[in-house]
C-alpha cells in the first residue's frame, strides 16, 4: 500500500491548489459568503450516508480489511445530520419555497456533478476488492481532510463574529475525521501487502476519485460565483440554541 499512499499524497498536495480552494482562502470576501457553494453539495453529503451504509459496508464479514472498511464506514454514516444542521443556522432556507421547487434545483443541472459522484464512486468501490476499497476510502478522506481544515477556519471566524457554532463545518465535525481509514494510522495500513495487479488497480483508482472530486469543486465554485451576492445578514446570532440534530 505505500506506493499507492504515495500517490494520494501527491495527488492532494495538487488537489489543494485548486480554484475552489484558493476562493475559500480569499479574504478579500466575508466567511459566511465563501460559504455561499454549502447548498450545492447537498445530493452529494446526504448521499454519502447511503454510500457508507450500503455499498461500503458488508456485513457480516470474515475478511479483515473489509472489516476495516466496515468500521470506517460507522464513522461517517451519520455525519449528514450536521450538514443540515448547518444549513439551517447559515440560513439557506431562508427562502421559502415549495418542495417541487427544492426537488427542481437538486436535479437540475446546477447540481449534476454532486448527484452523479455518489454513483460513481458506488461503481468504483463495487467493482473493488477489500484492499483495494482501503485506498479508495483513504483517497476520498485526504479530499475531505482539505475542505474541512478550510471551512473549519471559516466556522471559528462565523462563531466569533456571531456566535454561531457551526457543528458540520467546524471543529467537531473535522475532529471526527481520522484522515485515513477507521483507526488505523497511515503506517498501519501502509504495511498491508498488494501485488503489483492490486498495487496498479488501487492507483487507477485512487487517481479517478480525485479527477471526480476536482470536477466537484468546479460545480462548488461556479455555483458560489453565482450566488455571490448574499448578505451577511441573514446569519442569526441565536439561532444555533433552535435546532440541534443529534
Amino acid at each position: 500500500m505505500k506506493a499507492t499512499l504515495r500517490q494520494i499524497l501527491k495527488l492532494k498536495k495538487e488537489y489543494n491548489h485548486l480554484p475552489f480552494f484558493d476562493f475559500l482562502r480569499d479574504e478579500s470576501l466575508s466567511a459566511r459568503q465563501r460559504l455561499e457553494f454549502y447548498p450545492c453539495m447537498a445530493p452529494f453529503i446526504m448521499s454519502f450516508g447511503d454510500l457508507n451504509r450500503y455499498v461500503m459496508r458488508l456485513e457480516p464479514t470474515s475478511d479483515a480489511y473489509q472489516a476495516m472498511v466496515n468500521e470506517h464506514s460507522y464513522e461517517d454514516d451519520h455525519h449528514w445530520q450536521w450538514y443540515l444542521e448547518d444549513f439551517i443556522k447559515l440560513g439557506f432556507d431562508r427562502n421559502q419555497i415549495s418542495s417541487t421547487e427544492y426537488l427542481h434545483f437538486l436535479y437540475s443541472d446546477r447540481t449534476v456533478v454532486n448527484r452523479l459522484l455518489s454513483h460513481k464512486l458506488a461503481h468504483l468501490i463495487y467493482s473493488s476488492s477489500s484492499i483495494v476499497r482501503l485506498a479508495i476510502i483513504e483517497a476520498i478522506e485526504e479530499t475531505g481532510n482539505v475542505l474541512f481544515e478550510l471551512i473549519g477556519k471559516l466556522a471559528v471566524q462565523i462563531e466569533a463574529e456571531t456566535g454561531l457554532e457551526l457543528r458540520y463545518c467546524g471543529e467537531f465535525h473535522f475532529s471526527k475525521e481520522s484522515g485515513h481509514a477507521m483507526t488505523c494510522d497511515h503506517a498501519m495500513i501502509a504495511q498491508i501487502e498488494m501485488d503489483e495487479e492490486t498495487r496498479i488497480e488501487a492507483i487507477e483508482k485512487v487517481n479517478l476519485v480525485f479527477v471526480w472530486f476536482r470536477e466537484w469543486t468546479e460545480e462548488l465554485l461556479t455555483y458560489a460565483k453565482q450566488n455571490s451576492n448574499y448578505s451577511d445578514e441573514v446569519l442569526i446570532p441565536n439561532l444555533h440554541k433552535k435546532m440541534t440534530l443529534v
